[in-house]
């Protein structure tokens, strides 16, 4: 079967924490059986606010640049777009700027994340309360939905690996369930996130309870890897799209032009190598 799927959330370098070069990100999509890979780097974000994490407002048209010169390397083979992974803060004031900034190139996917492990974000909102925190971050992910600003909301239980001990989702699926309810009714939809299996509570972001709780209320999911190697693209895309099925999906998504693609799990499934 032809290539049907994209890696919709990889990084590049100019965020510091990732490693190789797009073309080998995009090689590593043509080799998965993947239709094409989605460059989602983290946003700038104005007065250095984290800046030890991405790029600077001086280097967006370097990044821009970058990824059209992989799309042009690899016509014919892979298809290569333009994205971003922007973090919402809110109370942060930075929503005009994630406007403007999401307005200026064309891009194909823009994910909304709450990174509730970012230090500004921490000194703002944790009070000493895991529990409290975990309760904050779900607020904040409605609230991310709610803005009209994104595409996707990213691993949208992240906030179970900043304490692990501390997550205990009988007592937090009141707040995931009100949230979810909002969400829902914004139509945006959510990721999930294989890089997930990776990490100190190690399953993918949703875990299977959240993500029947996200079909539940029809709740569209993009699937993507997380990649910030180029090993990484479209790992473990099989495995999700089986927690998908589990959960009573029969489709997956993603975004080109910032509008919505559906394809048949069965389909994504036969597609992938």
């Amino acid at each position: 079967m032809s290539p049907l799927l994209y890696e919709s959330h990889s990084h590049t370098t100019l965020c510091k924490h990732a490693h190789g070069t797009p073309a080998e990100y995009a090689a590593q999509a043509e080799a998965r059986g993947l239709k094409g890979i989605i460059f989602t780097c983290h946003c700038p974000l104005p007065d250095g606010l984290s800046l030890q994490y991405r790029m600077s407002p001086e280097e967006y048209p370097a990044y821009v640049a970058l990824i059209a010169r992989t799309r042009e390397e690899f016509a014919g083979r892979i298809d290569v777009r333009l994205g971003l992974e922007s973090d919402f803060l809110p109370g942060f004031g930075l929503e005009p700027w994630l406007r403007e900034l999401h307005a200026r190139e064309p891009l194909h996917h823009v994910l909304g994340s709450v990174h509730m492990q970012m230090a500004p974000y921490k000194a703002r909102y944790f009070n000493g309360d895991p529990f409290a925190y975990q309760r904050t971050y779900f607020e904040h992910l409605a609230l991310c939905a709610e803005s009209g600003l994104f595409d996707t909301i990213a691993h949208p239980d992240l906030v179970k690996n900043e304490s692990p001990a501390d997550w205990d989702f009988a007592r937090i699926q009141p707040d995931i369930e009100r949230a979810l309810d909002r969400i829902a009714a914004t139509g945006v939809a959510m990721e999930i996130n294989t890089s997930g299996l990776n990490k100190a509570l190690p399953e993918m972001n949703p875990g299977p309870t959240m993500l029947t709780l996200m079909r539940a209320r029809r709740i569209p999911v993009v699937i993507g890897a997380d990649a910030h190697r180029p090993a990484r693209v479209g790992d473990n895309y099989k495995t999700a799209l089986g927690h998908l099925h589990a959960a009573g999906y029969t489709e997956v998504n993603f975004f080109l032009e910032r509008q919505r693609q559906s394809v048949a799990i069965s389909d994504a499934l036969a597609s992938l190598r």
